[in-house]
């Protein structure tokens, strides 16, 4: 067997465990979206901002509602700017 084989293999195997994640995420995503409406806004304990969204569509499926993030530690920049994290009334560091 080639390693790409092997590699295939192995990934293939956490594909369940990792449909299950995403699953999970859309369910949360989808009570927070309850919780808070469209363009809700809310900010961790580690002061990444979070906004929920209509996502514009990814891949080949779209997902009905998602969420946007300012960038964390380490990251270069995530979804949602800190400009508009800012004007959403948050205290975020960076430019």
């Amino acid at each position: 067997m080639t390693d790409a084989q092997k590699q295939f293999i192995e990934l293939e195997k956490k594909k369940n465990e990792i449909k299950k994640y995403f699953e999970e995420l859309a369910e949360a995503t989808q009570a927070v979206a309850d919780e808070l409406g469209v363009d809700g806004h809310f900010q961790d304990d580690e002061g990444t901002v979070y906004q929920i969204v209509i996502p514009t569509g990814r891949f080949v499926a779209f997902d009905k509602i998602g969420y946007q993030r300012t960038r964390r530690e380490g990251e270069k920049k995530g979804d949602l700017s800190l400009t508009k994290a800012r004007e959403l009334g948050y205290v975020v560091e960076g430019k």
